[in-house]
């Protein structure tokens, strides 16, 4: 890991913030984004606290010239990009589909879906002419099976394995990997607004053949594997970090 240049969107908490430090502490050089300035700046320091070169540049992954400045910023400082994490996300709102509109549709979709297609567009659009580079997007367990009241966020993480897919697709011949981290449940404050009750979180984590949730630092870790070259012939792939749920 050590002199790469790394972008984690959505950095600013939970599995976003536990991928830059893992990155950090590996000697990367980590751009940091998200929405709230106050906080990015925080963790900017805190990444260069690690020991690593860090830099926050705020970014809405829903606006097409945010991320193409987060992109173009991070190439001008560090003259390259060789892994992008593509973290930046919303649970939605839950509930019945019948309950929904096209409202709460656009509030999920335009972030974790146009988000990852922004961003892969702009990743991709560097490191084909490098002719290398890793993107990972995180997805979600989600993203293979249906959840009664959680039909837009599920809808969502199906349509980033999509869109996953087929970038891996275009970006082989360039030597750019597009892959997938599918968490299943992981300890981070989205998780206790999705369940929105201990006894609902407690029935999530029975469904775990493993009976916890999933640390961030785990989901970090297996985000650095595909992000690393011991990973260099996986791409198109969705590696589940779901303690067993998805093997029922």
């Amino acid at each position: 890991m050590a002199n790469q240049v790394v972008i984690v969107t959505g950095a600013l908490a939970g599995i976003g913030r536990a991928i830059a430090e893992a990155f950090a502490k590996n000697g990367a050089s980590v751009v940091v984004s998200g929405r709230d300035e106050a906080r990015g700046h925080a963790l900017e320091k805190d990444l260069k606290e690690l020991g690593s070169e860090a830099t926050f540049i705020r970014a809405d992954v829903r606006y097409d010239d945010e991320v193409k400045n987060l992109v173009d910023e991070t190439v001008k400082k560090y003259g390259r990009l060789d892994v992008a994490v593509n973290n930046a996300g919303t649970e939605g709102k839950r509930g019945l589909i019948t309950d929904q509109t096209a409202e709460t549709y656009a509030a999920t979709f335009d972030t974790n879906v146009l988000g990852t297609m922004l961003s892969l567009k702009h990743e991709l659009r560097i490191m084909a002419t490098q002719k290398s580079g890793s993107i990972i997007n995180i997805s979600s367990t989600m993203g293979r099976a249906g959840a009664a009241g959680a039909s837009l966020y599920v809808a969502s993480k199906h349509a980033v394995e999509g869109l996953t897919k087929s970038a891996a697709l275009e970006g082989a011949p360039s030597n750019v990997r597009v892959n997938i981290i599918a968490p299943g449940a992981t300890d981070t404050d989205m998780i206790g607004r999705f369940a929105g009750s201990d006894e609902v979180m407690q029935r999530m984590i029975d469904r775990v053949p493993l009976k916890r949730l999933a640390t961030p630092q785990e989901v970090a870790n297996a985000v650095l594997f595909i992000g690393s070259d011991k990973a260099s012939f996986i791409t198109g792939a969705s590696l589940l970090v779901d303690g067993g749920k998805l093997a029922q």
